[in-house]
């Protein structure tokens, strides 16, 4: 017998339903005396698609309403994709619980099959990431970079009518809608560092719910919770948003926590790298302290005209 009755918040994109109903799913197993209903929210950001997001204030807009249903009782608690969260959330909600995250790497795909060291000079590849536009201009600043916004099959669309040549997605996305067999490539770390959270999923609600915490809690990925709080800890402290190509990927290795981090000027004149390894932390906290200090050397270097980058 139903006992509880949650209401799950989400964006009505593809992508975001998958994400969701796929979550809902996994509490019904864990907890079937609990009822889920869904709660589909039009964001900012959903409605707005002409537009960059640093031109109309930052991958906030994909959560603010889905927030502020939170807040007034009319969910419980949403699902959002964790890249898409700014390093803070409105006061009164937390992130309770961070699901295994799937492939962190961003994925290349072609109009033909073509690998990203295989376009010919001056292809028009799109994206909207500054992120993902300094990073490959590092390896191909040959190529012409058109900005593209849009849900996921939208972008895979332009390239399959040849507005562009290529497009830029995540792989995880890609995965989550039975898509992966489309992707040409898969970027390595070394060559598009990916965004802070990318691949992962963050499940968030009222930080005074201690039913529906406890609740998110037994789903939590330790793992997965520490390495994102890393990542989340160098978009803070470098003030990271959509005007700021940053990149920030943390995993375990043994048992260290191998943390890296780029930061650049948005035209991509100055580039600049950093690494550490460390301890495995044991809590989100201390995961964050050290992602904050690798931001700081980030920006250090940046905020200097002289260093050296």
């Amino acid at each position: 017998m139903k006992v509880r009755r949650i209401t799950v918040a989400t964006r009505k994109s593809q992508l975001a339903l998958v994400q969701t109903r796929a979550y809902i799913r996994s509490l019904n197993v864990q907890f079937p005396e609990v009822e889920v209903e869904e709660l589909q929210v039009t964001t900012t950001g959903d409605r707005i698609q002409d537009k960059s997001l640093a031109d109309i204030g930052g991958k906030g807009l994909f959560i603010k309403e889905i927030e502020e249903a939170l807040l007034l009782g009319h969910a419980d608690i949403a699902v959002h994709s964790m890249k898409d969260l700014p390093a803070d959330l409105a006061p009164g909600l937390v992130i309770a619980c961070v699901p295994e995250r799937q492939d962190a790497r961003d994925a290349f795909i072609s109009r033909r099959a073509l690998r990203l060291a295989e376009l010919p000079l001056g292809s028009r590849v799109g994206t909207s990431s500054l992120r993902r536009s300094v990073q490959l201009g590092i390896s191909r600043s040959d190529l012409e970079i058109v900005p593209l916004r849009g849900n996921v099959d939208t972008r895979l669309r332009r390239a399959e009518e040849g507005v562009v040549d290529a497009v830029i997605l995540a792989c995880a996305g890609l995965a989550r809608l039975g898509w992966a067999d489309r992707i040409t490539e898969r970027l390595a770390h070394a060559d598009c560092l990916p965004a802070a959270g990318q691949g992962a999923l963050a499940i968030e609600c009222r930080e005074n719910d201690g039913f529906v915490r406890n609740m998110l809690q037994a789903l939590n990925h330790v793992e997965t919770a520490l390495a994102v709080a890393a990542e989340r800890g160098v978009m803070r402290s470098t003030g990271g948003n959509c005007h700021v190509p940053l990149a920030a990927y943390a995993e375990k290795v043994g048992e260290s926590l191998w943390l890296r981090g780029l930061l650049a000027e948005p035209g991509g004149s100055q580039v600049r790298r950093a690494e550490a390894k460390v301890l495995w932390p044991g809590s989100e906290a201390e995961a964050a302290r050290i992602g904050e200090q690798l931001g700081l050397q980030l920006k250090a270097v940046l905020d200097c005209p002289h260093a050296d980058a």
